[in-house]
């Protein structure tokens, strides 16, 4: 391991009940540094240099741990046991419905209303191949939300000196279960609160995306991205993509909030490309999931500062989350998330950050 890389544990502040949150600092000085939390396996902060060596915080982050809980609860964090939406809040599996804890809509977001990233997880400091990070472990007990199975969860993050970031996932479980994880990050690659993210440019490696209802549950089959604002087969200002009088931008709320049908390959792939021309800084995204949902923060309202002291607005920051579809135990056809005693949960995501 080169000596370049340093990692630094400190206390984070505490839960209501006096737990305490732990926080892990680990990267290169001058380069690319993360901070996660354990309170949601969080990523709390990701500073990274521009075209001139100017380091930033280009994640959004909660200010303090009562938004941690409340309404800055996804920021960073690993949700689940399933990412996205299951309608209705009801799991079909083995011919069973198991009823699924929900938020007001009715539908289960994230793992529900007390899904993992309201959860103290337990870490500890990892040094392996060149690279230096965390790794963090939680069980789900049977029941947990609804979701049958008891779960135990592993997520690694891993940064290198290059400014590659690896997180990893694993699970296992004693009763067929669902699982699927993500990370549900908000990128802003000018910088943590430095505005509308409605500069950047977007490439997404799919040819194919899944339109949404009113409550942004897919409708059924992938629909090709061609010739409608979801085409991002070549980099495209989100400015530009997001402003198409289209219905599938309204409904949900003047934006992006779909998943794109990544193109089938084996193992770690591209995914999508982020490029934030003012500043050069550039995020390439590459995973072993099916499926992308980018969502493009079109409800920020204001009501959430970030650390820096900013009020996150509309457009504040971008969620790039590789995960298999929303929804996907309603649809056969989708890609599986049922997972089985026996079997080994496994997904990696990597950020690989960059200036130009």
């Amino acid at each position: 391991m080169t000596t370049d890389l340093t990692i630094h544990q400190y206390p984070a502040g505490e839960l209501p009940d006096g737990r305490t949150i732990d926080r892990w600092v680990f990267g290169t000085a001058g380069g690319v540094t993360a901070e996660v939390l354990s309170l949601g396996a969080r990523l709390q902060s990701l500073h990274a240099p521009d075209r001139d060596g100017r380091r930033a915080n280009v994640l959004l982050g909660g200010s303090s741990v009562a938004e941690l809980l409340g309404g800055a609860a996804y920021f960073g964090a690993t949700v689940g046991r399933y990412g996205n939406r299951i309608a209705g809040g009801e799991l079909p599996l083995d011919g069973a419905v198991h009823r699924l804890a929900a938020q007001q809509n009715g539908h289960t977001l994230h793992g529900g209303p007390d899904g993992f990233a309201t959860r103290l997880w337990s870490g500890e400091a990892v040094t392996e191949d060149g690279r230096v990070g965390v790794r963090l472990t939680l069980h789900s007990p049977d029941g947990d939300q609804g979701f049958p199975g008891a779960l135990d969860v592993t997520v690694g993050y891993l940064l290198d000196q290059d400014g590659e970031l690896t997180i990893s996932y694993q699970a296992r479980t004693d009763a067929p279960t669902v699982v699927n994880l993500t990370n549900h990050a908000y990128f802003n690659l000018g910088g943590e609160g430095s505005g509308p993210v409605l500069d950047h440019l977007l490439r997404v490696e799919a040819d194919a995306y899944l339109p949404v209802d009113h409550a942004l549950i897919p409708l059924g089959a992938p629909e090709p991205v061609k010739d409608t604002p979801f085409d991002l087969t070549t980099a495209a200002g989100l400015g530009g993509r997001i402003s198409v009088a289209d219905p599938q931008l309204r409904l949900a709320g003047d934006g992006f909030d779909h998943n794109w049908v990544l193109r089938p390959g084996d193992g770690l792939r591209p995914a999508a490309t982020l490029h934030h021309p003012r500043s050069g800084r550039r995020l390439d995204c590459l995973t072993t999931e099916p499926g992308l949902q980018v969502y493009t923060g079109n409800h920020f309202d204001g009501s959430l500062a970030g650390p820096g002291g900013s009020r996150y607005r509309a457009y504040a920051g971008i969620a790039l989350e590789t995960q298999h579809f929303p929804d996907s135990p309603h649809f056969p056809d989708y890609p599986s998330t049922v997972l089985r005693p026996g079997e080994r949960y496994e997904s990696v995501t990597v950020y690989r950050f960059s200036a130009e």
